[in-house]
């Protein structure tokens, strides 16, 4: 009894497998088919679309060289070359054509596997779109899913718009996709200007894109075009004579490849992409998708031309100072929103072949740039803009060693203001202050802003003996601007396909408090002094107004050149150097190098708010003082300076001013005064006059 019921058990399970393999097919497998509003709107690939957060066009994500035309566009003999060649009952069939399937069929069956192809120009359509992720080379299970999506596009579209995606999906070779793209790269003019003859050339390709190629086998590309005029005459496309004509003309080939203009895409690109490639490779295939950015496009093509500008600076720099130049300076630039953290323009470079960002992954020592996270570690300690502190040389014992370092050309001024200090940018002033602090106190105050480079803890931190990245240096300032919130760099928004579906989205991350506000703007206000009388001068000096704080930075070697400022409405830092890094000249600095590319950057890059004119506003409870800047102290009636100033409540100075007094009498040579001096008999005479005419006009 059990035989008998095993070929029945057998039947029972192939009919179960049947059923279940048909509805697999029917619904495209464990993908799914696509719906039909996705196939009616199906477009090919050029690349993706990446924009700013104006929604301006920046670039592609990948160089896709097709471009895309509507039929109407693609002469009649070009469209009828392609069908006479690849199926030349295309209109006739509902995607299928039977005969050749037969054919091919027999011929696959002898060889146990597929050996002839039966694609008809729709199947090629479902085959180059929406099976394009699908892998396995070619298995019979492809080929029955290629049925399958056929039969769903001839339902959804008509022949024209099947015959369109056709022509601007085919790859015809040299990284050509669609007959647009090809015809600018072998005959140098758009499609819609082809003679018959080239024509036939481009419907000669798709059976072998490299075997045919007409730039490498001249001899063999022209023998097909010739055959495809033949078969443009067997189908009443052209006469015989037509063709005849056509075949005699010499191929006529473009020295000049088609390449799609790049050259002057903007330099955050590269890293566009790589950010694309890391949270969603497969974004290509999921169509033209589009990529919202933070760049902002007319502050990206300001930072683009600052950098390559001022590199080449850089590079006459080294030059003019003796050192062989083996390679050319380098340059990075990033820019955020102090508010938000999103990236407006971003340089992480001259383009290069390993495409190293130096932005994100540079690690470079940034000088005195680091110096205000010393001073705000000061101003949390309680210290104020006002504190004095001593510009004189200072030693600091490191075990058995003993570390003097130096101002810079060996230069001191004595006691002075924080403020000052700053502004000058004096070694000894800031090693003084950290040692008071505490360098723990100082790396965490970096910390807290958002370095997260390695900290270690020894006194040259002051002076920015430590390797930062420019993003991580830039952002950590953004505190400093807005009023001590630390933010998170973001450089793209959201990932769309191209219905509109949302396929990422960056997260939002709400600020942190890191900084006392009051903390936040007396830095501010140390920082504009760098700006308006320090080492930062050179910003004024290029035309930048309105309210700019900022840092220079100088490595000991000069290997590295920085400046770092900010407004209430961007953070920006640039940095030059060598990859391989070594001096740039003896005397250069951040002053001279970098300050100038800030500011050509902001001035050709950035528009400020209106809003932001008045600059940054003290936090409510903080006491105002106008103090001498000189000593610290509040300012007399004497003081030749008099600077307004804020400080929280109890830090303010109490002592006047005691270098600024009254003038002497030998200072001013002051006139004595003896009284009134007798009247001459003109002026009594002037007097008189006056009276008798004031009462001829009285009313």
């Amino acid at each position: 009894m059990r035989r008998q019921w095993r070929p029945l058990t057998a039947l029972a399970l192939a009919c179960v497998g049947v059923v279940l393999f048909d509805a697999w097919l029917s619904t495209c497998g464990f993908s799914g088919c696509p719906t039909r509003g996705e196939i009616r709107a199906f477009r090919p690939g050029e690349g993706g679309r990446i924009l700013d957060r104006g929604d301006r066009f920046l670039g592609r994500i990948a160089i896709v060289r097709r471009v895309n035309v509507p039929i109407d566009a693609i002469p009649l003999h070009v469209r009828q070359a392609f069908l006479a060649t690849e199926d030349r009952r295309f209109y006739e069939h509902n995607g299928l054509d039977w005969r050749g399937l037969f054919r091919a069929t027999a011929a696959n069956v002898r060889h146990l596997g597929v050996r002839e192809g039966f694609s008809t120009i729709t199947m090629q359509v479902a085959r180059n779109s929406f099976l394009v992720k699908m892998r396995g080379g070619r298995t019979m299970r492809r080929k029955l899913m290629e049925l399958r999506l056929t039969r769903l596009i001839e339902g959804e579209l008509t022949k024209d718009q099947i015959l369109e995606l056709y022509l601007n999906l085919i790859y015809l070779g040299n990284g050509m996709n669609g007959v647009e793209a090809a015809s600018r790269d072998l005959f140098g003019k758009s499609v819609s200007k082809l003679s018959i003859a080239e024509g036939a050339v481009l419907a000669a390709l798709p059976k072998g894109p490299s075997a045919y190629t007409p730039r490498d086998h001249p001899d063999r590309a022209l023998r097909r075009r010739n055959l495809v005029l033949s078969l443009m005459a067997e189908e009443g496309y052209i006469t015989r004579g037509e063709a005849s004509t056509a075949a005699q003309q010499r191929l006529a080939i473009a020295e000049d490849e088609w390449r799609p203009d790049t050259g002057n895409e903007p330099l955050a690109l590269d890293a566009v992409r790589v950010f694309i490639d890391s949270i969603l490779p497969d974004a290509l295939q999921e169509g033209d998708v589009t990529v919202y950015t933070t760049l902002d496009l007319t502050a990206q093509k300001a930072a683009d031309r600052a950098v390559l500008r001022q590199a080449a600076l850089v590079s006459r720099e080294t030059q003019n100072s003796g050192e062989r130049l083996t390679e050319p300076a380098q340059g990075a630039l990033v820019a955020i929103d102090p508010r938000s953290g999103d990236i407006r323009a971003l340089v992480g470079g001259r383009r290069s072949k390993k495409g190293f960002n130096r932005a994100f992954r540079a690690r470079r020592q940034p000088g005195s740039a680091f110096k205000p996270f010393v001073y705000a570690a000061a101003l949390r300690a309680g210290m104020t803009p006002a504190t004095l502190v001593d510009d004189e040389p200072v030693e600091v014992t490191q075990g058995r060693n003993v570390w003097r370092p130096a101002n810079y050309e060996g230069s001191y001024l004595g006691t002075i203001t924080l403020t000052k200090a700053l502004a000058v940018s004096s070694n000894a002033a800031a090693v003084r202050v950290s040692q008071t602090v505490g360098i723990p106190t100082v790396i965490q105050a970096a910390r807290r802003n958002g370095i997260s480079s390695p900290l270690p803890s020894y006194p040259a931190i002051a002076l920015g003996a430590v390797d930062v990245t420019p993003l991580e240096l830039v952002a950590a300032y953004a505190p400093f601007a807005n009023g001590g919130l630390r933010v998170h760099p973001r450089l793209v928004r959201r990932i769309e396909s191209a219905d509109g579906t949302v396929l990422w989205a960056a997260e939002t991350v709400p600020p942190d408090t890191v900084m006392d506000p009051r903390d936040a703007y007396q830095l501010t206000s140390m920082l504009r002094s760098v700006v308006d009388n320090g080492t930062g001068r050179t910003v004024r000096d290029a035309g930048v107004r309105g309210p700019v704080a900022g840092k220079t930075g100088t490595t000991n070697n000069a290997a590295d050149v920085w400046f770092v400022g900010y407004t209430p409405s961007l953070v920006a830092g640039v940095w030059f150097g060598y990859d391989t890094p070594k001096q740039i000249a003896p005397h250069a600095s951040g002053g001279h190098l970098a300050a100038p590319a800030w500011a050509d950057f902001y001035l050709s890059g950035w528009h400020e708010p209106a809003s932001s004119a008045e600059g940054w506003r003290p936090p409510a409870g903080m006491t105002m003082r106008l103090i001498d800047p000189g000593t610290g102290m509040l300012a007399n009636e004497w003081c030749p300076v008099k600077k307004r100033e804020y400080f929280k409540p109890g830090t303010e100075p109490t002592e006047t001013c005691n270098v600024h007094t009254e003038p002497t009498f030998q200072e001013e040579q002051a006139p004595i005064d003896t009284g009134p001096r007798p009247r001459d008999p003109i002026e009594r005479g002037v007097d008189g006059i006056g009276k008798v005419l004031r009462k001829i006009f009285r009313f």
